[in-house]
């Protein structure tokens, strides 16, 4: 079951915000909470509020446990942007943008988390198995090598411009 939560408005350019969100994405919501605590920036504080706001909903709305929730999306979009002036030499002035995005944060407890335990005997079965294969077919190769007969076959020669 998928769980969503949305922080609208928020006064920081999704610029900022997605080189955050892209560390986040995939991982399980103990770890993700881990990395935004440790991330010295203001997008990070943002995304985290609206990642704890995303698990309460899981556990009061959907009844599933925190322990289990994934990552699945975490999308930034751009919200409107404040126009401002400042003033410039010769009386004239400049516009300001100050920006504004809407973060999303999409938990699921259908996608499987990945441990490193689970990594390394995937890592460690897949090695097997290429072993495996790798004897079969030394043995075919042996075989078939010992059924040629060893005659040369004759090859042309290329002529050359000079």
């Amino acid at each position: 079951m998928e769980v969503r939560s949305i922080y609208k408005y928020a006064r920081i350019s999704p610029f900022k915000v997605r080189e955050v969100t892209r560390e986040i994405q995939g991982l399980p919501v103990s770890a993700a909470l881990d990395v935004l605590a440790f991330t010295p920036k203001k997008a990070a504080f943002l995304i985290g509020k609206t990642l704890k706001s995303a698990v309460a909903n899981a556990e009061n709305n959907a009844n599933l446990k925190p322990d289990g929730l994934v990552v699945k999306e975490a999308i930034v979009g751009e919200g409107p942007t404040l126009k401002r002036m400042t003033a410039r030499a010769r009386g004239s002035g400049s516009r300001i943008l100050k920006r504004t995005s809407h973060i999303r944060i999409v938990l699921s407890d259908e996608i499987s988390i990945e441990t490193r335990e689970t990594k390394k005997a995937k890592r460690e079965q897949e090695k097997k198995d290429s072993k495996k294969q790798a004897t079969a077919g030394e043995t075919t190769e042996r075989s078939t090598s010992t059924a040629k007969t060893g005659a040369k076959s004759k090859g042309r020669k290329k002529k050359t411009k000079r």
